[in-house]
């Protein structure tokens, strides 16, 4: 069985939705993106870590955020006229996580997706399916479904049942 990312780089074609933070553009499988919402204010949650923003009501699904700026460690986080949630539907769960923007939906063929080049043991590349080529920009490949389902992101779960 290949890795997440050897199939990406060897596949065929993947439509992308493309959002920002900061000065980069990242993209995550469009099949996962469950709908796009202005951001709003959050429930917040006591003791949860700081990149879990809080919950809100969504339909009567409770749904945690997550500011995905500080979950990649960047610098300030401000909330502005373009600052939306994806919401997701990822590891049997609805997550939606705050970006800047988003930017639009792409579609990369195998050809126009390069491997994550590797940085050491100081860089955690392991959200990373690599990096997409389109025109003059770049976009970082985000492997959306394990870095929602990782370790840090079960502590999402404790918040959920604590509401």
């Amino acid at each position: 069985m290949q890795n997440t990312q050897e199939q990406v780089v060897n596949g065929s074609s993947r439509e992308l939705l493309t959002f920002t933070l900061g000065r980069e553009e990242y993209g995550i499988d469009i099949l996962k993106v469950q709908e796009i919402r202005g951001y709003d204010a959050v429930t917040t949650i006591a003791n949860a870590p700081e990149f879990i923003k809080g919950v809100i009501n969504l339909r009567g699904i409770i749904v945690p955020i997550v500011d995905m700026r500080i979950k990649f460690n960047m610098n300030s986080v401000t909330y502005g006229e373009t600052t939306v949630v994806i919401i997701l539907n990822v590891a049997n769960r609805v997550v939606g996580m705050v970006v800047d923007g988003v930017s639009d939906v792409v579609t990369l063929k195998g050809d126009q997706i390069k491997p994550a080049p590797e940085f050491g043991a100081g860089l955690d590349t392991r959200y990373l399916q690599g990096l997409g080529t389109v025109d003059e920009r770049m976009i970082i490949l985000v492997d959306i479904e394990k870095l929602m389902s990782s370790n840090d992101m079960e502590l999402i779960e404790a918040a959920e049942q604590a509401m």
